[in-house]
Formats: structure tokens, C-alpha cells, sequence
């Protein structure tokens, strides 16, 4: 079964809460990898999902300050992983310490940092919001059973930037907006196109914008910067009203996880726990803006799928 990009009409909608989305969902005995899930949304989407009844696995580049967060959530543990270091990557899903995983939400990220180059040479938006994430599925592939879901978390963003095939690196000058952006189509086409290698497998996955919800994902953002992006007014106070709350702003992933009504589908961008119209039919005083055509390209996601494999030195679906 497959559906158009629109809304099916799932009940929940732009104030909806990851908890008003799992009202009635019994999650025990599932397991959860929440990578970023101790900070902002992803902290929302682990607290939820625990006590809904999952065990929570949530990575982290500072397993002590994890694990300050988590504390008081039953259900949730950390372990170390740098999504920068492919190596790092590889050694969390060698130790993954359970021999299957559900759910998969690609909570972590970085947006509009200065301009950063890891491993050889990438940069760091392009590798962290979406390489390391690429490796980290791919390893962890063995332990997906049939009827689990891979959920990543992208960003209304993605409109700014497709895939800078020409200087994906920004050799020719940085633009962080521009580097966000593309990074963040690269999860709209990582989902689809792994979707399509999944879905034979019982795996389906989504994409997601989670709305504009001010957390630490900002912090390379002064103030007035912050300002000039209508968020909030000179002293500080929201004036932006389709900002959401951390916990409304983890909604739409945890609902693309979890779902009922999402059963048969996949491949598909959600905003505001449903699945997102096209951009003509986005309504923006809701915080939609769609799916950009440039995200829904099968070509261009099975290009970007065998350049990712290329880089990382993984492909889980590669032909022996």
C-alpha cells in the first residue's frame, strides 16, 4: 500500500504533544535508538517514548551530561557515539547492546555553525546531520526486524539548498544556511531511498519537519539574529506564533514511529503528525511549508544513497 504526499487526516495536528501521540500506544518490549535524544525535542521524544513503555538507547558525544538528562527517565540509557567519527559509528553499532531495534529517530544534529570540516575534510553540517546517520542505519541493519521504522528528523530548511553536486563541500565559499539546508534534504532523500531498499524487508521510514521550536540547536545564533528570524522581539519574549514547545516539537517523529495509521506506508514527509502536503497546498500559518521537489527526486536519492555508501565505506544493501 502506498499514498500520495498529503494528509490522511491522522487527529493530531500543530499542538499536539509526542505524549498525545502515544495516548494508548503500549511500546514495552520495543527498543528505541534516539540519537540527540537528551537534549531539546530529542529529549521530549526519549521521555515519552519511555514511558510509553520502550527502552530508549540514546547516543551521545558527552555521555556524562546524557546521562544528568536521562536521569529520572526509567527505560533510557546512553552510550558513547561522535556521528563526526565514522569510527566512532561503527563501534557503537558493533556494541549495541541489543540484538534488534524498532524504532530509529535521527534526532541529533547541528544547524548554521560556523564553517567546520571533520574526517577528511567534510563538512560538518552534511557529515553529522546526515553521514554519520547514514553509517549508523546501515551498521545497524542486521537488527531491524520486520516492522521496524526509521524515522529522520529534517527541517522545513531543506527548501533552501538541494545537493550542491558541483561544491558539496563549499569550497568555493561557506554559507551556513545554505549547508544546513542541504543537509537537511539529504535526510528527506535518505529516508525515501531507504525506504525503498526496506521495504521487501518489512523496515519503512519517514521524514519530518518537527516545526520551529527554540532549544540548544540554536546556539549559533545570537540574539539578534534571532530576532531577525521573527522568533522573538528585542527583550527576549516569543513573537513567533507558530513556535512550538520542545515537547510539541517532538510530536511529528515520535507519531512517524509509531503510528497505526502509517502501517503499509513510508517513504513520505510528515509535518504536524501527518504527513505534509506539497508546498502549494501547505498552509503556513500552521508552520508548513511541504516537501520540496527537490527532496521528493527518486533519482537524486539514489544518487545521493551509492555517493553517501562511497564516502562512508558502508552499504548494508550492497550486492555481495
Amino acid at each position: 500500500m502506498t499514498t500520495k504526499q498529503s494528509r490522511i487526516g491522522s487527529g493530531f495536528g500543530m499542538r499536539s504533544t509526542a505524549t498525545d501521540v502515544l495516548d494508548g500506544v503500549d511500546l514495552t518490549g520495543r527498543v528505541a535508538l534516539v540519537t540527540g535524544g537528551y537534549s531539546g525535542i530529542g529529549l521530549e521524544t526519549t521521555r515519552a517514548l519511555a514511558a510509553a513503555g520502550a527502552r530508549v538507547v540514546v547516543p551521545a558525544r558527552r555521555p556524562a551530561r546524557a546521562e544528568q538528562a536521562l536521569s529520572g527517565i526509567p527505560g533510557a540509557e546512553t552510550a558513547a557515539l561522535d556521528l563526526a567519527d565514522l569510527d566512532s559509528v561503527r563501534g557503537f553499532a558493533d556494541s549495541f547492546p541489543y540484538d534488534r531495534v524498532d524504532l530509529v529517530i535521527t534526532s541529533a544534529g547541528i544547524m548554521a555553525c560556523p564553517h567546520t570540516e571533520v574526517g577528511p575534510g567534510w563538512e560538518a553540517q552534511f557529515a553529522v546531520n546526515h553521514l554519520g546517520h547514514f553509517a549508523l542505519v546501515n551498521h545497524l541493519w542486521p537488527r531491524l526486524d520486520d516492522g521496524a521504522r526509521v524515522v529522520a528528523v529534517s527541517s522545513g530548511a531543506h527548501h533552501a539548498s538541494g545537493i550542491r553536486w558541483q561544491d558539496p563541500w563549499f569550497a568555493e565559499g561557506y554559507d551556513r544556511w545554505l549547508a544546513y539546508g542541504q543537509s537537511k534534504t539529504a535526510n528527506v532523500l535518505f529516508a525515501a531511498h531507504l525506504d525503498r531498499l526496506g521495504r521487501e524487508h518489512g523496515v519503512r521510514s519517514f521524514s519530518l519537519h518537527p516545526g520551529a521550536i527554540l532549544t540548544p540547536l540554536q546556539r549559533h545564533l545570537t540574539t539578534q539574529e534571532r530576532v531577525d528570524q521573527g522568533w522573538i522581539n528585542e527583550q527576549g519574549d516569543v513573537i513567533d506564533p507558530t513556535l512550538k514547545s520542545p515537547e510539541q516539537g517532538a510530536a511529528t517523529q515520535v507519531w512517524a514511529a509509531t503510528s497505526p495509521r502509517l502501517a503499509g506506508l513510508g517513504g513520505l514527509y510528515c509535518e504536524n503528525c501527518d504527513i505534509a502536503e506539497l508546498p502549494e497546498s501547505a498552509d503556513p500559518t500552521q508552520g508548513e511549508g511541504g516537501v520540496a521537489a527537490h527532496a521528493r527526486d527518486p533519482e537524486q536519492a539514489e544518487r545521493l544513497w551509492a555517493w553517501s555508501a562511497e564516502l562512508t565505506g558502508v552499504n548494508a544493501f550492497a550486492r555481495a
